[in-house]
Parts: C-alpha cells; structure tokens; sequence
C-alpha cells in the first residue's frame, strides 16, 4: 500500500512536471495524458481513468485551474476549489501526477 504522504508528492508544477517526465522516459516510462475539471468526482471518472492508466505505465492527469472552470461551466462553478481537486486526484491509486492548467484546453 502507498503511503498518504506521497500524495501531495504527486502534485506537480509546470517545471516540475518537465523534469519529472525526463526521469521517467529515460527508465522508458510509457507517459499517458488525460485531463479534466473533475469538479465533482463520480465512478464515470474513475471508469475513464483506469481505462487511460491502461495504456502506459505512468497517468498525467491536467485539472483545469478554478479561472479556467469558471470560463468553461460559468460563475456558480467549480463547487470544490481546484486545491481540492487536486488533492483528491492525486490520491487515487491509477494517477502518477497531477498538474493545473489556466487555459481552457491544455
């Protein structure tokens, strides 16, 4: 079992993130990349999310920042903050890193 402190070990920057990816591709790492706003987590995103694990050795998920949701589902959301969001996706067990956008797509 993991332990619960590496989970805010799996909340990356941008720059971060870039080193993160060269270490792991030079142990030939399969990357895969999926993102979201995953404001309100449900099974039908956990189902997609183990179903993109599949594919690599290593799930990068993108939560749009809170400017971004507000853009994209209006002024009432998102209803969790993204530091919220994010902690929680990084503690599922399919999920390597995680890392926030502002922009609207990655």
């Amino acid at each position: 079992m993991k332990s619960v402190q590496a989970i805010p070990d799996k909340i990356f920057t941008l720059t971060e993130l870039k080193h993160q990816v060269k270490r792991w591709r030079l142990t030939n790492k399969k990357i895969v990349f999926t993102n979201g706003v995953f404001d309100i987590l449900h099974e039908g995103h956990i189902a997609s999310l183990s179903e993109a694990a599949i594919y690599g050795h290593i799930l990068i998920v993108g939560i749009n920042a809170d400017t971004s949701v507000k853009r994209l589902k209006g002024e009432s959301r998102p209803v969790n903050n993204e530091g919220s969001r994010t902690l929680l996706m990084a503690s599922l067990v399919m999920v390597d890193a995680v890392i926030l956008f502002e922009e609207d797509t990655p």
